[in-house]
């Protein structure tokens, strides 16, 4: 551990705070904020984005500072500024609406997405039909069915889902996973799947991405020290909320919070340890926030727990770099 000592002669009360690690941006979000702040350079703003480029109010709000304007649909966006598609992917409808309308798009997708998207066109391409491990309604379900004829891809969301699902008869059958999942309930819904469909082809490779699967193990690393977790991320951040179930799961209260402004004072008490945490779309500035913030009430002991750092890094789109601009 990485250990930051309080100054001696405080009148607060003594609060060690456990700072997990890896936490915060993960690859694919850094890139999806890049590729916005080049755009902005490159066509100059206003840049419109489809949906929330990241799940972060933040991030969001920066961004809009700097000349992006966020929308729900294509419909909305002018013929003459360029628009930039979410980090959680989008159906084939979104860019070949934009082609039609002579839009000048980037596709700011997660790689890792992306690689789900391929996996379920060559899986149809097979004509097996495939059940798909996610979450009703989030983005990057709604993409991935985008990818595929309707009706060939069923959601599954819980182990109970997998028990009762009907298939076509006959069908030659596959699964998938969101990439922002609960490791251990993919697990168990991925048993019941085979348990029921022992023929079932897996994915390659895990499917749920380094970045969800690291966070989630760095909470379990440190949820055995903490009385208490704060989880930093936002409310519909599908792996932020995560980390807050995988903390809860083991016997320490947690709290999900966008900011240090919604730390629930009375709820949070006195503990010994505050274990804290940030979602793959929280920034770093604000888990300094929040150490700030329990500074002003507590004498705080700091320490980051000790990780193998996160190397991963992926390629912007080539239309963005500095010598395909001149």
């Amino acid at each position: 551990m990485a250990c930051i000592v309080a100054e001696p002669g405080s009148s607060l009360p003594p609060l060690r705070v456990l700072i997990a690690a890896p936490r915060g941006f993960c690859a694919g979000v850094d890139r999806a904020i890049q590729i916005v702040e080049l755009a902005l350079e490159r066509f100059g703003s206003p840049v419109y984005v489809r949906h929330e480029i990241v799940h972060n109010r933040f991030v969001v709000d920066r961004l809009r500072e700097l000349g992006a304007v966020f929308v729900d649909e294509l419909d909305e966006v002018p013929d003459d500024r360029p628009v930039v598609f979410s980090a959680h992917g989008v159906p084939k409808s979104v860019p070949a609406a934009a082609q039609t309308r002579g839009l000048s798009y980037v596709d700011a997708t997660c790689p890792l997405v992306s690689k789900v998207h391929r996996q379920a066109e060559r899986l149809i391409e097979e004509g097996r039909h495939i059940l798909f491990i996610g979450h009703a309604g989030h983005p990057e379900v709604i993409g991935t069915f985008g990818q595929v004829p309707p009706g060939s891809i069923t959601l599954v969301e819980t182990v109970e889902d997998a028990a009762r699902l009907s298939v076509p008869e006959g069908a030659s059958l596959a699964f998938l996973t969101q990439t922002t999942l609960s490791v251990d309930d993919t697990a168990a819904i991925v048993e019941s799947l085979k348990a029921r469909f022992p023929e079932i082809r897996a994915p390659r490779s895990e499917d749920i991405c380094y970045a969800t699967s690291n966070r989630q193990a760095a909470v379990k690393a440190i949820a055995g020290e903490c009385d208490r977790m704060l989880v930093i991320g936002a409310p519909n951040s599908s792996n932020s909320l995560r980390l807050a179930e995988v903390a809860e799961r083991l016997g320490v209260p947690a709290r999900l919070i966008e900011r240090a402004a919604d730390i629930d004072w009375d709820w949070l008490g006195t503990p010994a340890t505050v274990g804290l945490t940030a979602g793959a779309s929280a920034p770093e500035v604000l888990v300094r926030e929040v150490v700030d913030a329990l500074r002003s009430r507590f004498e705080v002991t700091e320490e980051v727990a000790d990780h193998s750092p996160e190397r991963m890094s992926f390629k912007l789109p080539r239309e963005l770099l500095p010598d395909r601009a001149a």
